[in-house]
């Protein structure tokens, strides 16, 4: 475990070295912003619907007592989807997207000699192969993660009109009522520190394969359960530290 954990500090320590020419590295994290933010929108804004519709319907039927006033409902879906499922629940899907991709990629460069004719080259590999993933991971997991929590409350809102457990207008007054910034506060640093783990985990486990077509799986398959577990405690150790 400390071997391995070595070898990852030292890979980040390379991957953000000075870039040998900076409108390679620029252009080279443009692409890559494209391909995690515009590409992985399409999931996170499906998953993001039907979870909030879901968890409104959900609190809406645990809540049914008549003490309890309907538009609690609203306030516990916005809290839940801002504080837990936007963030986790989308940095998980996004591990299995953005992290498989990341992970094979990186593998097959290195089991196909790309990785070493770049070295040879004199490019520094981890700088232009992974700092560009880490910067995009950062920089458009949050930006997902905002669209996720606006679709998710408007998920929400589609369900009362739908199911008609709950009013809409109940629902948006739970929304509005109580509202506290700083649980997007804590959403936004649990989404930035997911897209740096998923990033980087991935690339580590690509960039150290060995082996051939076989092994580029395996690794994608570390990559993306390394990340899971690595979230999941992130996330736990963030919401004690900030709540």
């Amino acid at each position: 475990m400390f071997h391995s954990l070595g070898k990852y500090i030292l890979l980040l320590r390379l991957s953000f070295r000075r870039p040998e020419k900076f409108s390679v590295y620029w252009a080279e994290v443009m692409r890559e912003m494209v391909s995690t933010g515009i590409g992985s929108l399409g999931i996170i804004s499906i998953i993001s619907i039907f979870i909030g519709a879901a968890t409104t319907i959900q609190i809406a039927f645990q809540l049914s007592s008549p003490l309890v006033p309907r538009s609690i409902a609203g306030s516990i879906a916005r809290d839940t989807t801002i504080l837990e499922f936007s963030p986790t629940i989308s940095s998980l899907v996004l591990a299995g997207r953005v992290g498989s991709s990341i992970a094979s990629q990186i593998g097959t460069m290195r089991v196909s000699e790309q990785i070493d004719a770049l070295e040879i080259m004199g490019v520094n590999a981890p700088g232009y192969l992974i700092s560009p993933k880490i910067i995009a991971g950062v920089t458009m997991v949050p930006l997902l993660v905002i669209v996720s929590i606006t679709l998710g409350i408007g998920g929400g809102y589609l369900a009362c009109i739908v199911s008609g457990d709950v009013s809409p207008s109940d629902y948006l007054v739970g929304v509005l009522d109580g509202f506290n910034g700083l649980t997007v506060r804590v959403a936004l640093v649990k989404a930035t520190v997911f897209g740096f783990i998923i990033a980087s985990i991935c690339a580590y486990q690509g960039f150290y394969t060995k082996g051939g077509a076989l092994e580029v799986g395996q690794s994608a398959t570390k990559g993306v359960v390394y990340s899971c577990v690595m979230i999941l405690f992130a996330d736990l150790v963030i919401t004690s530290i900030m709540l």
